[in-house]
């Protein structure tokens, strides 16, 4: 498998059913290539604005730095790092970002989502991961 447009708005449609079936509220969902660059987003009428940015930014920081968001902001308090060591200002450790990758352990993008709660956001990334993961699209 591997990211094309047409998936990424697959994912996008995904992420918002599941965040209105689950949550019962809004979000702002960004699907990135490989490199982290955005392929394709969407804001649900609702969503706060400060989240169109920010997931964004999580799809990003997954891919660049090639793990879950929520797995980043655990590394930096481990190990006492500020964010700002990485020197790269796109970087967030919020949870919600997920990179994406295929049955053969491929990357193929990312996901971010914003809008929810961290864990919220965080749950339908990783949901959203194991589709790909499995190949069950």
């Amino acid at each position: 498998m591997e990211m094309t447009l047409s998936l990424a708005r697959k994912l996008i449609e995904i992420g918002k059913e599941k965040a209105t079936q689950d949550f019962g509220r809004p979000i702002c969902i960004a699907i990135g290539d490989s490199s982290g660059e955005l392929l394709t987003f969407d804001r649900m009428e609702g969503s706060p604005v400060r989240s169109i940015q920010i997931s964004q930014q999580k799809a990003y920081t997954a891919i660049r730095m090639g793990i879950p968001t929520d797995i980043f902001l655990r590394r930096l308090k481990e190990d006492g790092l500020e964010i700002s060591y990485y020197c790269d200002s796109k970087l967030t450790a919020l949870p919600g970002g997920h990179p994406l990758k295929n049955k053969s352990g491929q990357v193929i993008g990312c996901v971010g989502i914003s809008g929810l709660a961290a864990s919220e956001d965080h749950a339908i990334t990783e949901y959203i991961a194991g589709l790909i993961a499995e190949e069950s699209l």
